[in-house]
């Protein structure tokens, strides 16, 4: 059991996940990451999201879905404390897309 237990995996790997996804500017990215937080709350979308960004390559886009609006609000002012750029916010059915780029 991890860290507040509940899910067994909250990340999908790296390889073979790969999607593109729409931004609100009309551009699209490929995201690498894909990390599942619809049903937690704070803080652990924020502690999966920086772990996410600290194992990830370089340049590597993440798409954190997230159904909590506490933690939508925390993770685009967090990512300069974690090496990552905020690229978008997308309004989903179950919640939250957020976009981040880990930076160089």
């Amino acid at each position: 059991m991890g860290l507040f237990g509940k899910k067994a995996s909250s990340t999908s790997p790296d390889s073979g996940s790969e999607q593109s996804v729409t931004l609100g500017d009309g551009s699209s990215v490929t995201v690498s990451k894909v990390v599942d937080c619809l049903g937690d709350s704070c803080p652990r979308p924020q502690l999966m999201t920086r772990k996410a960004v600290s194992v990830a390559e370089p340049e590597a886009v993440i798409s954190i879905l997230i159904d909590n609006p506490t933690s939508m609000e925390a993770i685009p002012p967090m990512c300069s404390e974690i090496g990552a750029i905020h690229l978008d916010t997308l309004k989903e059915d179950r919640g939250w897309r957020v976009i981040i780029k880990k930076a160089l």
